[in-house]
């Protein structure tokens, strides 16, 4: 095998190499991303709202879109979680489901998907786009876009 023949095969190899070990940090990524939201779903479901806002980023910058208005910070989307969700009843039962995890950079991913809630009355669903934001405590939501279906 000629010489220029093996440095092309080299080349691919590591190639390859990379790539693999690229994936291989993209899904530890996806799976970090993916463990955040089962929390948060589990922390809701006990009727948990600190526990769910954990995996918000607690910024001041965190961004909260759902119908027609905007929330900024932190403790002002818990705030409003907690005068929309009142007690056990009006929460529910949240799943999630359909999650598509784009990592973006070592540092950011986009995050699509389908919520729902079970509840004795009624069954609310719709769709969300949160931009996760790698802390030094890990993913978190940086900004949420939710809405609901009619």
């Amino acid at each position: 095998m000629n010489k220029r023949l093996q440095r092309v095969l080299l080349a691919m190899v590591v190639g390859f190499l990379v790539a693999g070990q690229a994936s291989a940090k993209s899904s530890h990524k996806e799976e970090a991303i993916r463990a955040v939201l089962a929390a948060q779903a589990e922390a809701w479901n006990r009727g948990d709202l600190d526990g769910f806002m954990s995996g918000y980023e607690p910024s001041e910058t965190l961004r909260f879109a759902s119908g027609d208005s905007v929330t900024y910070g932190w403790q002002t989307t818990l705030d409003r979680y907690r005068a929309r969700y009142p007690d056990r009843a009006t929460m529910g039962t949240l799943r999630f489901s359909d999650l598509s995890v784009e990592v973006l950079s070592s540092h950011h991913a986009l995050v699509f998907g389908h919520w729902a809630l079970k509840r004795a009355n009624d069954q609310p669903k719709g769709l969300f786009t949160l931009l996760m934001h790698k802390t030094e405590d890990g993913w978190k939501v940086a900004s949420d876009h939710t809405s609901a279906a009619n």
